[in-house]
């Protein structure tokens, strides 16, 4: 074990990192199980080449899913970094992308939903920056 894996990563940091798991997870299942609910939201899954974005996503976003749930188990400080900078790439652009796309059953107006990911970067960003800390002490 390099020295770093003896680096406790903070409580709070783990908690946010499983929050976001389920988040993905519950995506994930939309993507691959539940396209009446990615209807609702006004994204058509009929034919082939949707039907193929769709489960692209899926995917990548398991993907994403199976790299956060491996840094949990590890809590290798250098690894979380990895997937809290993946995070943050990940929400910064959706924190565009949802207000200017919004879906049909968006619980919150354009403008909410962009200060709600302005929250999850920022602590996304924390995340990061306390576990990098970790790492230069």
């Amino acid at each position: 074990m390099s020295d770093n894996t003896k680096l406790k990563i903070p409580l709070w940091v783990n908690i946010v990192q499983v929050i976001l798991i389920l988040i993905m997870l519950g995506q994930v299942y939309m993507y691959f199980f539940n396209h009446q609910m990615m209807a609702d939201t006004g994204v058509t899954v009929e034919g082939t080449p949707m039907l193929n974005l769709v489960y692209e996503m899926g995917a990548r976003t398991f993907v994403m899913v199976i790299a956060s749930i491996y840094v949990i188990i590890t809590q290798d400080p250098k690894q979380f970094l990895v997937v809290l900078l993946m995070n943050i790439f990940r929400e910064s652009q959706e924190m565009i992308i949802d207000p200017l796309y919004p879906v049909l059953n968006a619980p919150v107006s354009p403008i909410a939903d962009f200060w709600i990911h302005v929250v999850i970067v920022a602590i996304e960003i924390a995340a990061f920056v306390a576990v990098f800390r970790l790492i230069k002490k």
